[in-house]
């Protein structure tokens, strides 16, 4: 059986393989560096293009390409947390000095030569979305078929790959769609027993008070996110909550940023955390080395989804900018 990961596991393992190494030589401690290395990655499914917002799509029924751009800020909040966490470290670490070597002038725009064709694919499916040439959907046919052709050109996919590359696809696919189908028939099941509707009152019977009930949900959306994927996670909770602070005011487009912000943190929240399971094993440490050195990290991300909560702009500004939403 295939079990889905998240979509912030696999950058942890591309650039954990990458960076851990280089880390070790300079002299950092391996388990701080696959904590950052873990506990950063989950920006990838906040910034475009970003499967997790394509499943918030489909269930809530909102633009895909307002989506994208409102991720944009919530992702920003999070790498200037990240960074801002890593350039404390080095100050109380001193010790630390990044090698002398730099690549040259002509070495690095060789690099940037090299880096552009794989960099074209995000210019294309975000350009193309927002320009209105093809759909999310189609956008990932595209991606797809720009990957395969750019790999058998520079020769880094293997043919002889390409069955199991395949393979592993379909399966990955059949688990979503499957995940997918199954919450259109929860969806039907909780509006015929109204439990929209008994959540909608239970939580206004509660309090009357905006703050208080987007807290309640961010604490519950936090804990389902501790023991869940996101894509299950969405799919069930995003037909629950969606009418309840559409209640109260909220934007569709906004309440999407605040959930997948939130999946993010249950992504590298113990006691699961595939994130950080992934980042341990890419730099050969142990997941307890990695626990005992995230907490600064997790409150200050904890920090960041309040500010992304209740300050609404820095969702919706960009979308609304670029035309995407009123």
């Amino acid at each position: 059986m295939v079990r889905q990961t998240s979509a912030a596991s696999p950058r942890a393992a591309a650039v954990g393989s990458v960076l851990s190494p280089r880390m070790k030589k300079e002299g950092y401690d391996p388990a701080w560096g696959a904590m950052v290395n873990g506990m950063s990655s989950p920006a990838g499914m906040l910034l475009p293009p970003s499967n997790t917002f394509i499943v918030y799509s489909l269930v809530s029924g909102t633009s895909i390409g307002a989506l994208f751009m409102a991720g944009v800020g919530p992702g920003l909040v999070w790498t200037i947390i990240c960074l801002l966490m890593v350039a404390l470290y080095a100050r109380k670490h001193p010790e630390l000095k990044s090698s002398d070597k730099r690549p040259t002038l002509k070495q690095a725009f060789t690099i940037f030569l090299k880096a552009i064709p794989a960099l074209l694919m995000i210019f294309i499916v975000i350009g193309g979305i927002l320009l209105g040439w093809f759909t999310a959907t189609e956008s990932a046919v595209i991606a797809v078929l720009y990957s395969l052709v750019l790999g058998l050109i520079q020769r880094t996919l293997p043919v002889k790959e390409l069955p199991k590359i395949v393979l592993e696809a379909a399966k990955v696919t059949g688990i979503i769609m499957l995940l997918i189908g199954m919450s259109g028939i929860l969806g039907w099941v909780l509006a015929y027993a109204r439990v929209p509707q008994l959540v909608t009152e239970g939580l206004l019977g509660f309090s009357s008070n905006p703050t208080v009930i987007l807290l309640i949900i961010m604490i519950i959306l936090l804990i389902a996110g501790t023991v869940m994927d996101p894509t299950p996670a969405i799919l069930i909770f995003t037909p629950i909550f969606l009418p309840v602070v559409t209640q109260l005011g909220v934007d569709p487009i906004h309440f999407g940023a605040m959930m997948v912000y939130n999946m993010c943190l249950g992504n590298v929240s113990p006691p699961i955390g595939n994130n950080l399971f992934v980042a341990a094993r890419v730099a050969n440490v142990r997941i307890e080395a990695l626990i005992g050195r995230l907490w600064p990290f997790f409150w200050a991300l904890c920090l960041g989804l309040l500010v992304v909560t209740f300050i609404e702009p820095l969702s919706i500004w960009l979308p609304t900018t670029l035309g995407l939403m009123k």
